[in-house]
């Protein structure tokens, strides 16, 4: 979604003497390599290629304790493996095992294959293979559900699993919450041409204009340059980019100088699947979920605000649910505070499916 932005911010990390910064990089990420090593008696650390829908599809497992409850994260994007923030979340796997999926078009799974040879890249075909990931999780840890987490445009194919599949999960929780609504929600262009007006920038604001509100109508290209404008016009937002994002994925100890460029290749591949995903209509798709259902938003996301996604939040049926607002947190709420998202999975979550997520096989 971001690739452009995510290549500019990159070069202010390797402004200064390439080799002296080259040398900072190494030691940063073999320091961040050495604290993700899990060493628990009852600990689980796998990660490699697993056959889904016809083509291998990186997937990693970690945890401190294999009884915790097992997370199946569902990444964003499209194209944007969440494994980068693996050292900043490492607190989570105390207290649960966490399992991340590169899909196809993202990550490891686009760099081994290559962009022609991720097969079918449609939102259905990544459906499908969430739903293939879950079964292979379910049999690989020996439970009858996993918690399923999805962020960002993660959201989108996370609604359909826990709408259609409750039995394969035991909660869903979305953080950086999309609610598409058939292109009629015009709230966060809105306050987008708000913020370009107030700034004075009338060469975005005119492109922006253009453009329209109706989301449906944008070429995937459009989508990205609105994409860019809405993060680069909203301070909070910048800075999560530039200080969580960028940082995040340029000391990940994952990620060699290759697989730098391979992971903002595999975004700008994805950016096909974007137009497809806004045709949705969440609502018209259904409220009503047989299983507990949680949202935890960034309190001043502009890219996909707080304001739809708790209309949508009070309109949902479920055995249990909750809302709540992560302060001083714009988009990649989880990953900008990551203790304050667990605490909420701890405190909220976890009550409302001990027993569920930890039925074994």
């Amino acid at each position: 979604m971001l690739t452009t932005l995510i290549t500019a911010s990159a070069a202010t990390l390797v402004a200064g003497p390439v080799a002296g910064m080259l040398g900072y990089r190494q030691i940063r990420r073999t320091a961040a390599a050495r604290a993700l090593r899990i060493t628990a008696p009852g600990g689980i650390e796998e990660s490699g290629f697993v056959r889904i829908g016809g083509i291998d599809q990186w997937i990693s497992v970690r945890g401190d304790d294999r009884a915790n409850p097992v997370v199946l994260e569902i990444h964003g994007g499209p194209g944007a493996s969440n494994h980068i923030f693996l050292p900043r979340t490492r607190g989570w796997e105390k207290h649960f095992t966490v399992v991340r999926w590169d899909m196809r078009g993202a990550g490891r799974t686009f760099a081994a294959h290559g962009p022609d040879g991720q097969g079918e890249c449609t939102l259905d075909r990544l459906y499908e293979d969430a739903l293939e990931v879950t079964d292979h999780i379910r049999s690989r840890m020996g439970v009858d559900k996993v918690l399923l987490v999805a962020n960002s445009f993660g959201t989108v194919i996370g609604l359909r699993l826990a709408r259609r599949h409750p039995e394969r999960y035991s909660a869903y929780v979305g953080t950086d919450q999309n609610i598409n609504g058939g292109g009629r929600d015009h709230s966060a262009f809105d306050a987008l041409l708000a913020r370009l007006r107030a700034a004075g920038k009338r060469k975005e604001l005119a492109a922006a204009l253009a453009m329209g509100p109706d989301p449906t109508a944008w070429t995937p290209k459009q989508w990205a340059a609105h994409a860019k404008t809405v993060t680069t016009s909203d301070p909070l937002t910048y800075d999560t980019m530039k200080t969580v994002v960028v940082r995040s994925l340029w000391f990940s100890p994952l990620h060699t100088l290759r697989g730098l460029r391979a992971y903002m290749g595999a975004m700008t591949f994805s950016e096909r699947v974007a137009p497809e995903a806004v045709t949705i209509d969440e609502g018209a798709e259904g409220t009503d979920f047989a299983l507990p259902f949680f949202v935890f938003q960034g309190a001043q996301d502009v890219l996909t605000p707080p304001g739809p996604a708790r209309a949508f939040y009070e309109a949902v049926t479920a055995p249990a649910k909750d809302f709540a607002l992560i302060e001083e947190a714009s988009h990649f709420a989880s990953f900008r505070h990551p203790d304050r998202f667990l605490e909420l999975m701890l405190t909220r979550v976890r009550p409302a499916v001990a027993g569920a997520s930890d039925v074994r096989r």
